[in-house]
């Protein structure tokens, strides 16, 4: 069983940045991609955005574009998710994901095998 735990969450003011993490806990894990999501009180989980691990090709949803920035070190064993020029609506608790093989659809949240815990990003106005 692989766990995700995410990290780097907390509050900010609108304008500021955070840099999310999430550690593997099983360092050789094989997985095709991982993603990040997030959910606000009231609304469904949304897609944030995915990167393909073999080839680090990444996807952003529209809100995200030009702002966040998903990334991972092989090394590490660790996805990222660096988050600028907040915005009030992106207040929400984000999740990392990773899905173990291969799926067109990777903006689903049900393509994904294994879910961390979640942290909260809170955005003051």
């Amino acid at each position: 069983q692989v766990q995700l735990v995410e990290s780097g969450g907390g509050l900010v003011q609108a304008g500021g940045s955070l840099r999310l993490s999430c550690a593997a806990s099983a360092r050789t894990f094989s997985r095709y991609a991982m993603g990040w999501f997030r959910q606000a009180p009231g609304k469904e989980r949304e897609f944030v955005a995915h990167i393909r691990w073999g080839t680090g090709s990444t996807y952003y949803a529209d809100a995200a574009k030009g702002r966040f920035t998903i990334s991972r070190d092989n090394a590490q064993n660790t996805l990222y998710l660096q988050m600028n020029s907040l915005k009030p609506e992106d207040t929400a608790v984000y999740y990392c994901a990773a899905a173990l093989s291969y799926h067109v659809w990777l903006w689903m949240p049900r393509v994904y095998d294994y879910w961390g815990q979640g942290t909260q990003v809170t955005v003051s106005s």
